[in-house]
């Protein structure tokens, strides 16, 4: 077996009591949390003490605790996230029509984030000390310090409202146009992408200089290969190790920001989702969204685990 399969299998095993422990995390603070779905269910109808007392027995509630939490359990196993007492649909046919628009989002924002720290991180190490490096660190330092809201508030006033490239809100799907698809997710994934391209963009930095100053970069140099191919082919997947394992940190904050992202740019993803539920005291979907976003962040780093160990050749020579 290879030393990826290895981990993999690890990991796999790993993950396990991981989303045994989130799924039991979710639950008692969603018994805990004070939210009624007896009174969502009867949507402000002023409902009796004797039907309130009905629809609890008929949905359990008022069984002992660990009992609740079994049965939550066993539906889970059979892809069971229960029914909201708003709709009267599966959860689980909410997640599924609401998660494709939240994963286009993120790995839209992610692409631009990557490929903009990427050419500014290796550009400002190339040009150390210079100008075009001083003025990179001064952007991305600025990028830092702008939370995504504030973004995605300035750039609808400007380029939406002020120049009118790009809708202010609303998604349309790709499959009824592609143009409007990229105008309408346009704004959101750079209002997302952005504060995490401007952190990539100094690790990236630090990582190329560290690694252009090792001697085996002025040995290979000196030797007469072209700088272009020594930076290409060494540096940049050596420098590549360190942004890697932050990237696996920064996707969780990725993945959290398109609840606030998706709100103001009314996108119907998952954050507009779990809003919704959460103003509307419907617990089942909240619990259904929480979870589904947990177990995504957990196999995106694994994802990230099996790639760093990829790129790291220490790692590879010492199995």
């Amino acid at each position: 077996m290879t030393l990826v399969a290895r981990m993999l299998l690890r990991r796999l095993l790993i993950l396990i009591p991981l989303v045994l422990g989130v799924v039991a995390f979710v639950f008692i603070v969603m018994r805990f949390s004070g939210s009624k779905p007896e009174y969502a269910y009867f949507q402000g109808a002023n409902p009796t003490p004797e039907q309130i007392h009905q629809f609890q027995l008929e949905n359990g509630l008022l069984d002992p605790l660990p009992l609740r939490y079994v049965r939550f359990v066993a539906d889970l196993a059979q892809g069971d996230m229960g029914t909201s007492v708003l709709t009267k649909k599966p959860v689980i046919e909410s997640v599924m029509t609401a998660l494709p628009l939240t994963l286009q989002l993120t790995l839209l924002g992610l692409a631009v984030a990557v490929v903009l720290a990427l050419l500014l991180g290796v550009t400002a190490a190339l040009f150390r000390d210079r100008w075009p490096d001083q003025v990179i660190r001064m952007v991305s330092l600025i990028g830092v310090a702008a939370p995504a809201f504030w973004l995605a508030l300035l750039m609808i006033q400007w380029l939406a409202v002020g120049e009118g490239l790009f809708p202010t809100g609303g998604y349309i799907n790709p499959a009824d146009s592609v143009t409007g698809w990229l105008q309408s997710m346009t704004l959101p994934a750079l209002s997302l992408s952005l504060p995490i391209a401007a952190q990539l963009t100094r690790i990236i930095r630090t990582s190329m200089v560290e690694e252009l100053d090792r001697d085996y970069v002025r040995t290979a140099i000196g030797s007469g290969l072209p700088p272009i191919v020594v930076v290409g082919r060494n540096v940049l997947r050596n420098a590549l190790i360190n942004p890697l394992t932050v990237l696996g940190l920064r996707i969780g904050h990725l993945i959290g920001g398109t609840v606030v992202i998706e709100t103001i740019y009314g996108l119907p993803g998952m954050g507009q989702l779990m809003i919704n539920a959460v103003r509307d005291g419907d617990p089942a979907v909240v619990q259904g969204v929480v979870l589904t976003i947990a177990v995504g962040f957990m196999v995106v780093n694994l994802v990230v685990d099996v790639l760093y160990l990829l790129v790291n050749p220490r790692l590879r020579s010492a199995a």
